[in-house]
């Protein structure tokens, strides 16, 4: 989870588009997403999360595999704190470990 969110970043997510997919209504808290083609608009108030992805080529160490993602986010008319808040919710949501 990162300390802050700037309003356009990009980063690499450790899943693949089905889990991605799988996960949104969740990550995004019940708020309204519209999907396109690898793609999807999140309603967030009066403003907008655009996010978009592409598959990136496995990650492999030693005999494991691990699907990759790059994904942006753009967010429009959506403020400071809002941001923050529906941030730390989707990582939290989609934050994988082992045990």
């Amino acid at each position: 989870m990162q300390a802050w969110y700037p309003a356009d970043f990009k980063r690499e997510m450790g899943c693949t588009e089905a889990e991605l997919l799988m996960w949104l209504p969740g990550a995004v808290n019940g708020r309204a997403v519209r999907l396109m083609e690898r793609s999807a608009e999140v309603a967030i108030d009066a403003g907008r999360l655009e996010m978009a992805w592409r598959e990136l080529p496995p990650r492999q160490i030693a005999l494991l595999r691990m699907p990759r993602l790059a994904v942006s986010f753009h967010f429009e008319r959506v403020g400071e704190a809002e941001r923050q808040d529906f941030m730390r919710y989707f990582d939290l949501y989609t934050q994988r470990g082992g045990g």
